[in-house]
């Protein structure tokens, strides 16, 4: 695959990603998003699938599932 996408393709990963996803800006002290990065990565996840994961364990049922739409 190449690394170039085109503006349409751009375009269309946008409009997937707004129907798919909310977003939620995070905030964390200085220096804590390198240390849980760093912790993600040494377990061999992202940040993001880190942070999802300990939201999906301590919620539990009560998290709704993603359709598949």
């Amino acid at each position: 695959m190449s690394a170039y996408y085109s503006e349409a393709q751009n375009k269309a990963s946008q409009r997937y990603q707004k129907k798919a996803y909310d977003t939620y800006l995070l905030r964390l002290y200085k220096g804590q998003k390198d240390q849980i990065q760093a912790y993600a990565e040494s377990n061999g996840e992202s940040l993001n699938g880190y942070i999802n994961r300990l939201i999906a364990e301590d919620m539990g049922d009560r998290l709704s599932k993603p359709s598949k739409d």
